[in-house]
C-alpha cells in the first residue's frame, strides 16, 4: 500500500468561529497542492455536561486527556461537511474521525456514505468508533452500555446494503426482507471503513469484521514508540479472529520537528517517514501552521507534498 499525507481540518471549535472560510480555504489548497487526504476532527452531535467522563479509557475515553471543547462547542456534522468538500474539490480523498456511527439508523447512514462516496468519485473513508459520552446516546434514546454491539449492527447493515443488490437481515436489534438500495458505493467492497480503538478483543475483532484501517487509540495513540508497540499486537490481535492484517491499512501521527525559530521544517520531519512506514503505517497524518488564504496555503503544502513524495520514493 503506496503511503499516504493527510492533514486534519478542524471542523469543531470552543466558540463560534464566525466563519469557516479558513477551513474550506485548506480543503480546497490541500486538494490543489496534491495532499493525498484530508481528516475531519472529532464529532459530537449532542454535549452533556459531564466532560470529566472523557478521562475514563473504560467509557472509550483517554486517560489524562482533556476534551478541547466545553459543552457548548461547535462541532460540524461529518456527513454534511464532507459533502460539502466534495463539492469544492476534485481529487483528494476525506475522511470522519470519527463519526459515531451507531447513533444514526444504519438504513439512512448507508444511503447517505453511498450517495456522498458516488457525488465525489469514490473519495469517502469512514473513520468510526464508539465515543465516550453517555448523555449523547441517551438522547439519541440508545443505551450506553450496548455501544459497541448497537455501532457493529450499524456496520452490518451498511455493508450489507452496499453489497446485496436484495437484501434481507435479521438480528434483535432488527429485521428486514427483499430490501433494495441505490446507488452502491463505487468499489464493490463498499465505503472504506476504519475503525478506531484501543488493542482489545472487542475493538480487534471488529476491526478485522469491518476494517479497511486502523485508527489507533488510547495508549497506541500516544506517541510513535507507543504506535510502534501496538502495530504488532494489532497484527496477531487481528490475525487470531481469521483476518490477514497485511489487509488492513494503519493511521498514525508523522510528528513534526521544529527549526531554530520553531517553524515546522520540512526534511527534518520526512526523516521520521521510513520507520513509521516500516513498522506497517500507510496514512501519516501530519498537524500543520496551514497559512490563511486559499493561495498561500496551496504554496504552503505543495512544498510538503513534494518532500513527503521524496521521503516516500
Amino acid at each position: 500500500m503506496k503511503p499516504q499525507l493527510t492533514i486534519p481540518v478542524f471542523t469543531l471549535a470552543p466558540d463560534d468561529p464566525g466563519t469557516w472560510q479558513p477551513m474550506l480555504d485548506r480543503v480546497r489548497a490541500a486538494d490543489r497542492a496534491g495532499v493525498d487526504r484530508v481528516i475531519l476532527t472529532g464529532e459530537h452531535v449532542v454535549f452533556g455536561e459531564n466532560l470529566g467522563a472523557y478521562t475514563r479509557p473504560e467509557l472509550g475515553g483517554r486517560a489524562g486527556g482533556k476534551q478541547i471543547t466545553g459543552p457548548d462547542g461547535h462541532y460540524l456534522e461529518p456527513i454534511v461537511t464532507m459533502a460539502m468538500f466534495c463539492g469544492m474539490t476534485s481529487r483528494i480523498r476525506f475522511a470522519s474521525n470519527i463519526l459515531l456511527a451507531a447513533l444514526r439508523r444504519p438504513i439512512v447512514l448507508a444511503k447517505s456514505a453511498a450517495t456522498l462516496d458516488v457525488l465525489s468519485g469514490g473519495r469517502l473513508d469512514l473513520g468510526v468508533g464508539v465515543g465516550w459520552q453517555r448523555e449523547e446516546y441517551g438522547a439519541a434514546g440508545l443505551d450506553f452500555g450496548t455501544r459497541g454491539r448497537l455501532l457493529d449492527h450499524t456496520l452490518e447493515v451498511c455493508q450489507l446494503l452496499w453489497s446485496e443488490q436484495r437484501a434481507s437481515y435479521s438480528s434483535p436489534e432488527l429485521s428486514f426482507e427483499n430490501i433494495h438500495m441505490m446507488p452502491k458505493p463505487v468499489d464493490p467492497n463498499g465505503v472504506p471503513i476504519w475503525i478506531s480503538g484501543t488493542v482489545t478483543p472487542p475493538a480487534m475483532r471488529r476491526l478485522a469484521r469491518f476494517g479497511t484501517g486502523w485508527i489507533p487509540w488510547g495508549d497506541a495513540a500516544g506517541g510513535i514508540d507507543a504506535l510502534l508497540e501496538a502495530i504488532p499486537k494489532m497484527r496477531d490481535a487481528v490475525a487470531a479472529f481469521g483476518r490477514d492484517p497485511a489487509e488492513l491499512q494503519v493511521a498514525g501521527t508523522l510528528p513534526t520537528v521544529a527549526d531554530k525559530d520553531g517553524t515546522p521544517a520540512i526534511e527534518p520531519t520526512m526523516e521520521g517517514v521510513a520507520a513509521l512506514v516500516e513498522a506497517g503505517v500507510t496514512d501519516l497524518r501530519v498537524q500543520l501552521p496551514v497559512p490563511d488564504g486559499a493561495k498561500a496555503a496551496e504554496e504552503y503544502l505543495a512544498e510538503w507534498v513534494a518532500g513527503f513524495r521524496a521521503a516516500t520514493a
